[in-house]
C-alpha cells in the first residue's frame, strides 16, 4: 500500500509538518498563494494520481483566505486524478453558524459543507465541531475527534486535581463538561453557568448551578475567541469562592485583544491545542499548547489503511510545544 499523501496551504503549515513527522513521509510540495488581483493560485508539483490524499488545512483566521485554499487544492487534487481526498479540518470556520435565530439568517456551516463536497473532498476529519449536528449536513463520512483526552492528561500531569469541579461555560457544553469530568476521574464534581448573547460580540453570565466553594474549578469550552465568556465566568467563579480557575479550549481563535485580556485575569492557565496555530511569543505565561498532531496522523493512519479508530483516545498523551 502507498503511502498516505500529505498537503497543506497556509493555514497551519507547522501542524501538518508534525503530522507528517509522525507518518514517517513528507508534505507534499505544492505552491498555495495569491496571484496580483488577490485570486487564489494553486500549483500542485507532486503527483496526486490514484494516490490517497490528506489536505491539512483549519479554516481559521482569515477563514475566508483559508477556506479557499482549501476548496481550490481539493480541485486542483480531483483534477489530478486523486484516488480519495480527505479534508483534514482540524478547526472548522463558520461552525458556529450552524442555526438561524432570525428569520433571514443563513446556514453558513451548511454551505460551508456543500462546498466542501463540491470541490472534491470525499471525507472531512475535524475536531470538536461546536454543534455535532453540523455532521449532518454532509452527505461525505465525517470522522469528529474529540481532543479532550489531550486537554485532561495535561491537567492530570501538571495541576493538583483532588478538589476540582468541572465548569460548563453553558448549557449547551454540559456534555462536554461532563465527559472531561470523567477523564480527570469521578471524584470531581461538575458546575455549569448559565449565560445569553444579548447580541453577537456580548455576552452576560446570569448565574451558576454546583458548589465550587474553595475548589480547583476546570471551564471547559471547544473555542476561545474573544475570551468574553471564559472571563465572565472565572470572575463569577471566584466571587462563588474559587480558590484557583484554569481553562481548557480545544481552538484557540484569540480575536484581537483576547489574549491581553485573558492575562489580566484571574484564569491562572489556559490550556489549548495548536488546531489554530499561535506564535509561541504571544503566549506569555498563562497560556499552554498541547499538540493533536499525533491524534491527527493516528486517524489519518487508520483511514488510510482502512481501520477502526474507536479506541484512539484511549492511546494519546499531548506532545506539549
Amino acid at each position: 500500500m502507498h503511502s498516505p499523501l500529505i498537503f497543506t496551504g497556509n493555514a497551519n503549515r507547522p501542524l501538518a509538518e508534525e503530522i507528517a513527522h509522525h507518518l514517517r513521509v513528507p508534505v507534499g510540495q505544492a505552491l498555495v498563494s495569491t496571484f496580483k488581483d488577490s485570486e487564489t493560485q494553486v500549483d500542485v508539483a507532486d503527483s496526486v494520481r490514484h494516490g490517497d490524499v490528506f489536505i491539512i488545512q483549519p479554516t481559521c483566521p482569515p477563514v475566508n483566505d483559508h477556506l479557499m485554499e482549501l476548496l481550490v487544492m481539493m480541485d486542483a487534487m480531483h483534477r489530478a486524478s486523486a484516488l480519495q481526498i480527505t479534508a483534514v479540518v482540524p478547526y472548522y470556520g463558520y461552525s458556529r453558524q450552524e442555526k438561524r435565530s432570525k428569520g433571514r439568517e443563513p446556514i453558513s456551516a451548511k454551505l460551508v459543507a456543500n462546498l466542501m463536497a463540491t470541490a472534491g473532498a470525499d471525507r472531512l476529519l475535524t475536531m470538536d465541531l461546536t454543534a455535532p449536528a453540523i455532521e449532518g449536513f454532509f452527505d461525505i463520512p465525517v470522522d469528529n475527534l474529540r481532543a479532550g483526552r489531550i486537554l485532561a492528561t495535561y491537567c492530570l500531569d501538571h495541576f493538583h486535581l483532588g478538589d476540582a469541579v468541572v465548569v460548563s461555560p453553558d448549557v449547551g457544553g454540559v456534555d462536554r463538561a461532563n465527559k472531561f469530568r470523567q477523564m480527570i476521574g469521578t471524584r470531581a464534581e461538575l458546575a455549569v453557568v448559565f449565560k445569553e448573547h444579548p447580541e453577537a460580540g456580548t455576552t452576560e453570565i446570569r448565574g451558576m448551578v454546583g458548589e465550587v466553594t474553595g475548589k480547583t474549578a476546570i471551564i471547559v469550552d471547544d473555542i476561545i475567541s474573544t475570551g468574553d465568556t471564559v472571563i465572565k465566568a472565572a470572575e463569577l467563579l471566584i466571587e462563588r469562592g474559587a480558590s484557583k480557575i484554569y481553562v481548557c479550549a480545544t481552538h484557540p481563535v484569540f480575536a484581537e485583544g483576547a489574549i491581553e485580556r485573558i492575562h489580566g485575569s484571574a484564569i491562572e492557565k489556559v490550556i489549548v491545542t495548536d488546531s489554530i496555530p499561535i506564535p509561541r511569543e504571544k503566549c506569555g505565561t498563562k497560556i499552554e499548547v498541547a499538540s493533536v498532531a499525533p491524534l491527527l496522523a493516528e486517524a489519518i493512519s487508520c483511514i488510510h489503511e482502512g481501520r477502526t479508530m474507536s479506541s484512539l483516545y484511549k492511546r494519546f498523551k499531548p506532545s506539549l510545544q
